[in-house]
């Protein structure tokens, strides 16, 4: 297993620890006049922390290792990216380093830095500095972290309590991937003139999610992943249950909603001196989620009685629990249940989650359309989910997927549960392995072949293909008119939709 940056340099603080640290009101580092260098600045969460950075008055710099969309977006607002990671590219005056997780130990910004004496944070250890002395809001869960973020952004800017914001996707109706907000939260409500609102995602790979200092905590729900890291399902439920144990108590306004179903809720709020309520579909939880697919109409009840109901444009039952738990979080910030509603129905999406790309003529079969959506999916059950819903939605002929695992050492643990997870798909590709963060020796105990052959034993057509050229020219022979193609994972996949969408045959 490789080791990173995160694992070695920074330690992560224990679930134990003393929450009056790392908590609540604990005043934050004052970022003004602070010269910071991001490692691996590319990314949508370390990008938009730059920015916000930026804006509180830090002078902020990095690198990546390769240019970018997000690195061009950086350079235009000023921040100098380098994509040549050496010691040399350190600023002579630097107060602070920050590191993204996919780091991996030895990367000799990182050591320069190091042996200059320089602090080196974590992504989620300086996301924790910025969230102290906030409102601070943590979304959890092992799905639908991004979108679930993002919907509550966009609720509470409609209705007026301008939140400050990072989220690990670029979502256009809040401004990109992060945006700063109020200093104190403004309005009349119960909550107005408190420290201002802060979103961020609590990723839990490598326990990231414990440097984070929430006031108000969501966990959607719990899963394997991360089994390079964890050592069972166990392991992963008691690092959600130390991020739990970091909102303050009750009397302090600490607050814990967590899934009815799904997110081992009598394990992690066990012992909890915050308050913690229930949502999902069961009439048992607190927040009661009614959902009808055919009209994608969400109603949410509490306790029987109805507080607002909406129409989502992501469509799916995990999504209308997404924006479930988004309204919910919404409410206890202050915001009321009709603008909260009607800022639900206006929420447009995330780049890359279930995102409707257009469509692309075809002249097989007689000529027509093919709808291509591009999509982050790269767990067992997001697939199952996404490609369900999609199907539901479009009614294509046949659904296409292109799907690019997303780490051997994933593959390899959830290689069953990935080949039950495209039931709802015709045909699958499926390219090489995204090779991100572990070993050689992962590397050689598993291959895109043996997905693609669990999936013939389901009677699911799958080929290996690669490269990603060879991709859309076997798309061209093998699209159809009615067809609906969903190009799938959180690699470089996404490059396969825009080429062949930018493939459009002429006009006859």
């Amino acid at each position: 297993m490789t080791t990173t940056v995160q694992e070695k340099i920074l330690p992560v603080a224990p679930a134990d620890q003393d929450r009056s640290a790392i908590a609540g009101d604990h005043a934050s580092v004052t970022f003004a006049g602070k010269s910071i260098y991001f490692v691996g600045i590319g990314g949508c969460g370390m990008s938009g922390l730059a920015l916000m950075l930026r804006q509180l008055g830090a002078r902020c710099s990095g690198s990546d290792a390769v240019s970018s969309e997000l690195i061009d977006s950086l350079r235009c607002a000023g921040i100098v990216v380098g994509v040549e990671q050496t010691d040399i590219n350190l600023p002579e005056t630097c107060d602070w380093v920050i590191a993204s997780a996919a780091i991996k130990q030895g990367h000799p910004e990182v050591v320069a830095a190091l042996e200059r004496g320089i602090p080196v944070w974590s992504y989620a250890q300086a996301l924790g500095q910025v969230q102290a002395g906030k409102t601070g809001v943590s979304i959890a869960g092992t799905h639908g972290k991004s979108t679930t973020t993002a919907m509550l952004a966009h609720a509470l800017i409609e209705c007026g309590l301008d939140p400050s914001v990072i989220v690990g996707a670029t979502c256009p109706q809040i401004g990109g991937g992060s945006r700063l907000g109020a200093e104190r939260i403004p309005g009349a409500g119960a909550m107005a003139g408190r420290p201002g609102i802060f979103l961020a995602e609590a990723c839990e790979f490598n326990r990231s999610f414990h440097h984070h200092r929430p006031r108000i905590g969501l966990i959607n729900n719990i899963e394997e992943d991360h089994l390079d890291m964890y050592g069972s399902l166990e392991e992963i439920i008691a690092a959600f249950g130390g991020f739990a144990q970091l909102i303050p108590a009750a009397q302090e306004g600490g607050r814990l909603l967590i899934a009815h179903e799904g997110a081992h809720r009598m394990v992690v709020a066990s012992g909890l001196k915050c308050e913690v309520e229930t949502f999902g579909f069961h009439p048992e939880a607190d927040y009661q989620v009614v959902f009808e697919p055919a009209t994608q109409r969400v109603e949410l009840l509490q306790r029987g009685r109805r507080l607002a109901e909406w129409t989502i444009r992501m469509p799916g039952a995990h999504n209308a629990l997404n924006s479930s738990a988004a309204a919910i979080l919404a409410s206890y910030l202050g915001a009321h249940w009709a603008p909260i509603a009607r800022a639900l129905g206006s929420f447009a999406g995330v780049d890359r989650r279930m995102q409707r790309l257009g469509t692309r003529r075809t002249e097989l079969g007689g000529g027509g359309e093919v709808v291509v959506y591009d999509d982050y999916g790269h767990h067992p059950t997001e697939i199952d989910s996404t490609l369900r819903a999609l199907r539901d939605v479009e009614r294509p002929k046949r659904l296409i997927c292109v799907f690019q695992p997303h780490q051997h050492s994933r593959t390899r643990f959830l290689l069953e549960q990935f080949a039950q997870s495209f039931s709802s798909a015709d045909v699958v590709i499926v390219p090489h392995i995204y090779f991100v963060r572990d070993s050689e020796i992962e590397k050689s105990r598993v291959s895109a072949a043996d997905l693609v052959d669990r999936l013939r034993k389901r009677g699911v057509t799958a080929m290996h293909v690669y490269p990603f050229e060879a991709i859309v020219e076997q798309l061209e022979t093998i699209c159809r008119p009615g067809d609906l193609l969903v190009i799938m994972g959180a690699g470089p996949v996404w490059q396969v939709a825009r080429e062949f969408l930018e493939q459009q045959p002429p006009q006859s």
